[in-house]
Order: C-alpha cells, then sequence, then structure tokens
C-alpha cells in the first residue's frame, strides 16, 4: 500500500517539527511549506491525500489558500488557529475546511484526527461499489456511485457532505443528534467539536435545499422525504 501523504502548511519552525515527528512515525510522508504562496504550490506539485494548514500565514492566509485550493481539488483539510472566537473557526468551514485543531493542540489529537480521517478516505477508495440506492420521492442517492439527484438534477456534493447525507437518509425520520453523525461519519473515536457538523449540514442544505433536513431544537437533525 502506498504511503498516504500530508502536507503540513505552518510558518512556526517549532510547530512544522513537533508535527513532523508524531507523524512520520506513523508512515507517512510528510510534506511541509511556511507561507501561503509555497504552500499552494506545493499542494498542487504534491497531490497530498490530506493537508493539515495554519489560518495565519505570511504571503496569503489559510483561509484565501483554501478558498484557492477549493476551485481545484477536495483534499481534507485539517485547519490549525490559534484564534479562539467561534465565528474565526467557522469561516474556516465555511470555505471548505473538513476539520479544525485550535492551538495550543496535543500532538497526540491532532494524529487521532489525521488517522480517523485517512480510515474514512481509504474506505471510499478501497470499498467494494454499494449497488444500494436510497430513493425518495424528491430526492435519489446513487450510495456506490456516490451522486445525489435532487428532483431528478444532480447536485455535487463533497465527500463529506455525501456522507453526511447518506447517514441521515438511511435513518429516515429518525434524529440523530451531533456526536451519532460525528460517530457514523467521522469514525468512533473521533473527539473533536460537534459543531463541525453544523456548518457541513449547512452546505448541504444550500445545495439540495432546506426541506430534506429537519433540525431538532436541542437534540439534532432528522431528514424527511417519502420513500418510494
Amino acid at each position: 500500500m502506498n504511503k498516504a501523504k500530508i502536507l503540513v502548511i505552518d510558518d512556526e519552525p517549532s510547530i512544522v517539527k513537533l508535527v513532523q515527528a508524531y507523524l512520520k512515525p506513523e508512515g507517512y510522508d510528510v510534506f511541509t511549506a511556511q507561507d501561503g504562496p509555497s504552500g499552494l504550490k506545493a499542494a498542487r506539485a504534491f497531490q497530498p491525500d490530506l493537508i493539515i494548514l495554519d489560518v495565519m500565514l505570511p504571503g496569503m492566509d489559510g483561509i484565501e489558500l483554501l478558498t484557492h485550493l477549493r476551485r481545484e481539488s477536495d483534499v481534507y483539510v485539517i485547519l490549525l488557529t490559534a484564534r479562539t472566537e467561534e465565528t474565526d473557526k467557522i469561516v474556516g468551514l465555511t470555505v471548505g475546511a473538513d476539520d479544525y485543531v485550535t492551538k495550543p493542540f496535543s500532538p497526540r489529537e491532532l494524529v487521532a484526527r489525521v488517522k480517523a480521517a485517512l480510515r474514512r478516505l481509504t474506505a471510499l477508495k478501497t470499498g467494494s461499489a454499494d449497488a444500494k440506492t436510497l430513493a425518495f420521492r424528491h430526492l435519489r442517492i446513487e450510495v456506490g456511485a456516490r451522486r445525489v439527484y435532487v428532483d431528478e438534477q444532480p447536485v455535487e456534493l463533497t465527500a463529506l457532505e455525501f456522507d453526511i447525507l447518506r447517514v441521515l437518509a438511511e435513518n429516515r425520520g429518525r434524529v440523530l443528534t451531533r456526536q451519532q453523525i460525528l460517530e457514523k461519519v467521522w469514525g468512533g473515536d473521533y473527539f473533536g467539536e460537534t459543531r463541525v457538523v453544523d456548518v457541513h449540514l449547512g452546505h448541504i442544505r444550500r445545495k439540495i435545499g432546506e426541506r430534506f433536513i429537519v433540525t431538532v431544537r436541542g437534540v439534532g437533525y432528522r431528514f424527511e422525504d417519502d420513500p418510494l
């Protein structure tokens, strides 16, 4: 099996060395960049499986870099940020980050996030094609082909958005808590913040429409559409 390639983009040498020290023993190929422009260039050149991206970078900040990157790639991105304001985290997720870790962070926690993400990505690539189709009156999910149609019109979702929608649709009519969605999509060993679920669901709603996913205040989310 080929080694997973990870790109670390951070302008603090001590952070880069720390992350490398924890990732390399896991068998990953680790590439690094220390500013925004070189980070974007490295992402294009190395085609990594996962990027660990600092928000505060010289030359081009992480948010701008991610905005450029998302026009050409759906690589899994974990943001590193020293900011604690909720709005700053949400901005990163809104422009396309898959997850975030706030500095100062536990290197073991970061490695656990990386492992969970790569396991899910590997399962997507190597898993046998599931011919199952989740068919509803207005929405259809072709699980094996990973395609979504709303009123027979194709909708483009990221890999993570597709998995969240699939999990909700498979549990049609049942309320799933944020924690349950995290466990089913990110994996049982994920211990990040549940806020990431809300942001990704916001993306999904904008793409497929508001009618399919109901928020149950104080509990979680429920998928609604009549089955065929």
